[in-house]
């Protein structure tokens, strides 16, 4: 499973049960389609958030068990009947592709969390409520690991987010390493930017590191398919610290050794 977009979470992969690869692809494809409303393409801010509404409009009618009116919505409503699926996660996400439209500068580290407990972490814990893993304790360290992939995929993507004019290093944390937005704009890859990258990936590796335990809760091949996806993560970082934070002129991506040591890895979790 690639670090990137929304295959950043769980899909229904060959290691999660088959009895429950529908809903897990119903949920994506809501997921990924109301990120690519807010992302991709050439619609205007007025009409993103419009599509947008119209998202949540549909989630109202499952709320009032009237009939989608969309088609991705008839999946989607009849996994939330089935296996009981709060419906809060998903106005979350819906809530944080609209601030994607309008929001590109996060002021510091707790605004940018604020805004990972409603883009990445609903998708973790309507997988949870799938597996019936919904104490205290699995759903923080669920968010722990979402929040952790939210994070890498911005340190791996800051050259693209920039061309968006989208800055997710909170603002507090660039003036402190002597770093600015023009660096960000020049791809300046200078000892200021390297020490301020670490910062960000230690940030990062800490978070994941406290959502480790989940994996060790969660059945079978679900537990499995956490495993590689937390070492795939924790290795994306690594490639960032090995170019020295250097996401200018190569996007850190994994290949297929990358991968074998991932697989390699999460057999000693």
């Amino acid at each position: 499973m690639p670090v990137d977009h929304y295959e950043n979470f769980p899909v229904a992969s060959l290691l999660v049960p088959a009895r429950l690869r529908r809903p897990i692809e119903a949920i994506y494809r809501f997921a990924r389609s109301a990120d690519d409303i807010a992302d991709e393409g050439d619609a205007s801010s007025e009409e993103r958030l419009a599509n947008l509404a119209a998202y949540q409009a549909e989630l109202g009618r499952i709320a009032n068990s009237e009939p989608a009116t969309m088609p991705l919505f008839h999946a989607l409503a009849g996994a939330i009947r089935e296996y009981a699926l709060p419906l809060q996660p998903f106005h979350d996400l819906l809530d944080a592709f609209a601030q994607d439209v309008v929001k590109k500068r996060y002021a510091d580290y707790l605004d940018l969390l604020d805004y990972c407990r409603r883009s990445a972490n609903p998708v973790g814990r309507l997988v949870l409520h799938l597996f019936g893993r919904t104490g205290p304790e699995h759903l923080e360290q669920s968010d722990c690991i979402c929040t952790a992939l939210q994070l890498i995929n911005f340190w791996q993507d800051i050259a693209i987010d920039w061309q968006k004019d989208r800055v997710y290093i909170p603002q507090s944390d660039l003036a402190p390493y002597g770093v600015t937005e023009a660096d960000i704009a020049a791809g300046r890859c200078t000892p200021a930017w390297t020490a301020l990258m670490t910062f960000q990936i230690d940030r990062a590796e800490a978070l994941m590191r406290r959502g480790l335990p989940l994996v060790h809760a969660l059945p079978g091949r679900l537990g499995w398919e956490i495993r590689l996806t937390v070492r795939g993560g924790l290795r994306i970082l690594e490639r960032i610290r090995h170019v020295r934070g250097d996401v200018f002129r190569r996007r850190p991506t994994l290949g297929a050794w990358d991968w074998l040591v991932v697989a390699g890895r999460s057999l000693r979790m």
